[in-house]
């Protein structure tokens, strides 16, 4: 059956081993990549290896070496990237069920969600192994020579009790009735021996005397895959593992693959295990290129039996392993663990080999999106300049451009100010839900940087060239983002206006713009300024995002910086309206596209071009340099150390010439926080200024607020003479 790729929605779900390896697959032979949409659902923006974990509990890795950086690999593969929840299937309307957001319809579904510890009435209770996240937070937690009860009889309770013990905690090992369930009475007895020798004696079902009543128990009994899939009425056999062919189709349900631990072939079962998810995913990638465009699937037949490899933490000072192949065993030794160490490096650095350049063509080279993708300040002011011109025939019709971060339009006769603001961008992400929601907290930060209220908005959205049906759901899916940020704050969607993007790259072309509507009381009206002596100026979170996504594009940006950045963006700043009317606020602006110097120089001269050569302006501030580089989000200064910056930080540049004049640093700054103070933003923080007697009250309401980074940065100084 012929497919039609352009209007059809292949949905990857999850980020296991499988998936990661067909990403990567795509990136590194982009003719392989099936045409069309196609989308990867992932709880988290990594993916971390299994076959490390045990190492990384030891600390014999660090996080970042055991983490598959999934949006990267996403972005070089040219498949869209959603961060969320998944917490169920409707079969019936093709759709995938996600927590906290609209559910995404799909044509083909790919399922590697992995699986979760098994949990029922005959099992004890603890912290469950899986889903990792929680577990690995928990260990980070934990302090030496903290008692632990590990449950469980397979090799993952003995590879975590190990783990703990070289992490320096004492672990003990409750086994079922029978004792160690490792295969064969010779890895039994070997493996019980190795425990003894580190201190970990396996106890049965009632548990070790000495054992505190109160020590935490980690669940290792076993896996299942996540109960949504039975719920969904997928076939599951044991465990609830989905059943599928020798293809990887979901038996009756040819347009749904599986593989990884959520997956089982019911004719060949086999085991959990990553080593299957890793053999299954040339034979996935294969056949989810070829049912895009009809053509006939292969079959995969797995192996009989695995090799597998125990490590045991380095408990001894020098890290060994254990080989298990059926009824054989071998060491434990170090030559083992080195065998073991050299596949799992191997196996990571695969996915380090990916550039952008074998993907999607260069990112390095690309335009930056987001507020980096606006026109230059010297272009902006050029041009009003020149509307503004009192020989231009349509002077008259035009009132001053360059004022506030939103224009009054009027009253509402009740002593209200009406306000209005625009703003939007390219897609700074591939999720459309995620892009709704942080143009909209965006463009909002207009009217919050007056102190008005949000009423309404009108959204613009211009969808690439997609069928209709593809077209509906990103348009379902972005203006669900936009109401994401409107219900909270009682604010209604009240219209907008649709485009199609003329863009021969699919995929390309997703823009929203917002037109936002709101109110202010007449004596709660602020100014970008100017700002008086005496005021101290209040940065309210973190800045970096431009630098941060910039490196991105180029997969330079780690994961954790990335989650970070977008965290901080996803807040919203309306409650900061009432906090800073209610502590004296006299002047606020919100930082964006020009950098936090940029608009620093609005608010000393709000009313001319600031940031030209040498100028100076009557009013004078005193910025703390301490302070503005700990207010740099993660990653920031080590990128622009880097030589990494948005493209619209060069003529962002101009605003450097403040610092020759208006604006002086207690401390001489370094050439990466320079380059800071012009890093562009998206959702970026208010500048409020306020009495500098306000400002410690002030400062400890933000924190109790959830702006527990908001700090002074600067001080307003008397002006020159």
């Amino acid at each position: 059956m012929a497919a039609e790729p352009e209007g059809r929605h292949l949905i990857l779900a999850g980020g296991g081993h499988s998936h990661a390896l067909v990403l990567r697959r795509w990136a590194m032979q982009p003719r392989h990549r099936p045409r069309g949409w196609i989308t990867l659902v992932s709880r988290g923006s990594t993916a971390l290896y299994s076959g490390m974990v045990p190492g990384l509990v030891a600390g014999l890795y660090s996080h970042q070496q055991v983490a598959i950086d999934l949006r990267r690999l996403a972005l070089q593969a040219g498949v869209n990237l959603i961060v969320a929840e998944i917490n169920g299937l409707d079969l019936d309307g093709r759709r995938l069920l996600l927590q906290g957001r609209p559910p995404l319809r799909f044509d083909w579904l790919s399922l590697d969600v992995g699986a979760e510890t098994n949990s029922d009435a005959s099992t004890p209770a603890g912290l469950p192994v899986k889903p990792l996240e929680p577990f690995l937070s928990w260990c980070a937690q934990q302090g030496d020579a903290c008692a632990v009860r590990v449950v469980g009889s397979g090799a993952a309770a003995v590879e975590v009790a190990l783990a703990l013990r070289a992490r320096g905690l004492q672990p003990w090992l409750q086994t079922r009735a029978s004792g160690l369930a490792l295969g064969s009475e010779r890895a039994n007895r070997l493996v019980a021996a190795e425990l003894q020798k580190a201190g970990i004696a396996p106890q049965g079902p009632s548990g070790a005397a000495g054992v505190p009543n109160d020590a935490p128990s980690i669940a290792c009994t076993g896996s299942r895959a996540p109960l949504w899939l039975t719920a969904s009425g997928l076939p599951t056999g044991q465990r609830g593992r989905v059943c599928t062919t020798a293809t990887l189709q979901v038996v009756g349900r040819p347009e749904i693959f599986a593989s990884g631990d959520c997956a089982v072939i019911a004719a060949n079962p086999r085991p959990p295990a990553g080593v299957w998810a890793v053999r299954a995913a040339p034979v996935l990638a294969i056949n989810l290129e070829r049912v895009l465009t009809g053509r006939p699937l292969q079959r995969w037949r797995p192996q009989r039996q695995a090799l597998q490899l125990l490590g045991d933490g380095g408990v001894g000072g020098v890290p060994r392993a254990i080989a298990l192949w059926g009824p054989l065993t071998l060491g434990p030794s170090r030559w083992l663990w080195r065998i073991k160490d050299r596949i799992d490096r191997r196996f990571m650095a695969a996915f380090d080999t990916v550039t952008p350049a074998m993907g999607n063509g260069d990112a390095s080279r690309m335009g930056c999106r987001g507020c980096a993708a606006k026109v230059a300040a010297s272009a902006l002011e050029a041009a009003l300049h020149d509307l503004e011109d009192p020989g231009n025939s349509i002077q008259a019709a035009v009132q001053p451009l360059i004022q506030d971060d939103a224009a009054v339009t009027g009253t509402d006769g009740r002593g209200q100010w009406l306000l209005q603001s625009v703003d939007g961008f390219p897609a700074l992400v591939s999720d459309p839900w995620l892009n709704g929601r942080l143009t909209t907290l965006h463009a909002c930060s207009d009217l919050w940087a007056c102190g008005a209220r949000l009423e309404s908005a009108q959204a613009v959205v211009t969808l690439p060239v997609l069928g209709p049906r593809l077209q509906s759901d990103l348009l379902l899916q972005t203006l669900a983002g936009v109401r994401s940020v409107l219900d909270p704050l009682e604010a209604r969607l009240i219209g907008g206006h649709t485009l199609e993007a003329r863009d021969a790259m699919t995929g390309a072309g997703l823009s929203l713009m917002l037109t936002v509507n709101g109110s202010a009381p007449a004596g709660r009206l602020w100014r970008k300024g100017p700002v008086q002596p005496g005021d101290a100026l209040i940065l309210m979170r973190p800045i970096g995002t431009g630098v941060l996504f910039a490196a991105a594009m180029a997969g330079a940006s780690q994961p954790d910086w990335m989650d970070r950045a977008l965290t901080v963006m996803q807040q919203s700043q309306a409650p900061l309206v009432a906090l800073l009317a209610a502590h004296g606020c006299r002047a606020c602006t919100d930082i964006t596209g020009f950098g936090l110097l940029g608009h620093l120089g609005e608010m000393l001269n709000p009313r001319g071009d600031n940031t030209s050569s040498r100028r100076r302006t009557a009013t004078r501030v005193q910025l703390n340099t301490a302070a503005l580089a700990k207010l740099a989000l993660p990653g920031a200064l080590e990128l622009l150390s880097a030589g990494h910056a948005s493209t619209l930080a060069p003529a962002n540049g101009r605003a450097l010439a403040l610092l020759e004049g208006a604006v002086t640093l207690t401390e001489t700054a370094n050439a990466a926080l320079l380059q800071l103070l012009i890093d562009p933003q998206t959702c970026g923080p208010l500048l409020a200024a306020l009495p500098a007697q306000r400002a410690p009250e002030a400062l400890l309401a933000l924190h109790q607020q959830g702006f527990d980074q908001a700090a002074v940065i600067g001080r307003v100084l008397q002006p020159s003479s």
